[in-house]
């Protein structure tokens, strides 16, 4: 396997919350979505190996929750969120922050082959499109007060040659500087499929592509109702 240590994400947000008077409970907090996934490894004269988002690579959505899988919206648990039970007479000052961080592992060899097929990795490519929302949502409502929307944008471009030594096998080819995140001057709706599951993970496949013969779909969605997609 081929381990990348590619750009993250952080965001931060200080918050000043008013008087909850009623008995309610609100979270504030961040909600991310997938709008573009192009993520190709290229193995030389063999093929193409991709990792896709099947329904949105085909404009049926513009956009996928990146939730963690288990508490939806949100994009996390821990510092992502703030939860304040009411009713309570004073402000709440709180502050909210996450972290995106991209660790994904290439298999040096096409990923159809066995252990004894020669590594022939020759580049990776990324592009990746987010928005974020920082939001305050009532919870008994599931009303959301929408406070900063971000985009940004993640790009990779490496050269492999597993012939080199170690340390020596990849190089950057282009997008030494990202992109900057950009916060929105007016804020965006966020679609309904950024806020339910499936999340991007468990929606991903991926299908190898030959530059001869019929593409093969190597790891299926972890989702039932978007295995019809992947077809």
């Amino acid at each position: 396997m081929h381990y990348l240590w590619t750009p993250c994400s952080r965001a931060a947000a200080r918050v000043q919350v008013p008087p909850v008077v009623h008995k309610e409970i609100w979270t504030v907090g961040w909600i991310q979505a997938c709008n573009q996934m192009d993520f190709f490894n290229y193995y030389g004269e063999e093929g193409i190996s991709s990792w896709e988002l099947p329904e949105l690579r085909d404009g049926h959505i513009q956009a996928i929750s990146d939730s963690d899988g288990v508490n939806y919206p949100w994009y996390g648990c821990t510092t992502e969120i703030y939860t304040i039970v009411g009713p309570n007479k004073k402000s709440t000052t709180l502050t909210v922050s996450m972290n995106d961080n991209f660790c994904p592992s290439v298999t040096w060899s096409i990923p159809t082959g066995t252990r004894s097929v020669p590594p022939l990795l020759s580049s990776i490519h990324r592009d990746q499109r987010f928005t974020t929302w920082l939001v305050a949502m009532n919870e008994a409502r599931a009303e959301i007060v929408l406070l900063r929307t971000i985009r940004w944008r993640m790009q990779l471009a490496i050269e492999v040659d597993p012939k080199k030594p170690l340390g020596q096998r990849a190089r950057i080819m282009d997008h030494l500087a990202q992109e900057q995140p950009e916060i929105l001057t007016m804020n965006e709706p966020i679609p309904h499929n950024a806020l339910v599951k499936p999340n991007a993970n468990d929606a991903q496949v991926l299908i190898w592509r030959p530059k001869r013969g019929k593409s093969v779909l190597v790891i299926p969605p972890k989702c039932k109702e978007w295995s019809d997609w992947s077809k």
